[in-house]
């Protein structure tokens, strides 16, 4: 079973990727190294409330529900 990390991970990878973004554009639009957005994905790091919120609201969603996405792909 993946961790918690790899599971949000692969839902901020596939909400960028619907939004049309690299991890370059997301890593702009949200003020954050693409280096970052790369571990993010991956399941390296966790991300703040405040990265949470910044990459929901960029790839169109509140970090509530990308949260949710991530709890049901959890379980």
């Amino acid at each position: 079973m993946d961790s918690f990390e790899a599971v949000l991970g692969r839902v901020i990878a596939e909400r960028r990727r619907g939004a049309g973004l690299s991890q370059e554009a997301l890593a702009f639009r949200c003020k954050l190294h693409p280096t970052y957005i790369s571990q993010l994905e991956r399941g390296l790091k966790s991300p703040t409330v405040r990265v949470l919120r910044a990459i929901a609201e960029a790839v169109g969603m509140t970090a509530s529900a990308l949260l949710h996405e991530a709890e049901a792909q959890a379980s």
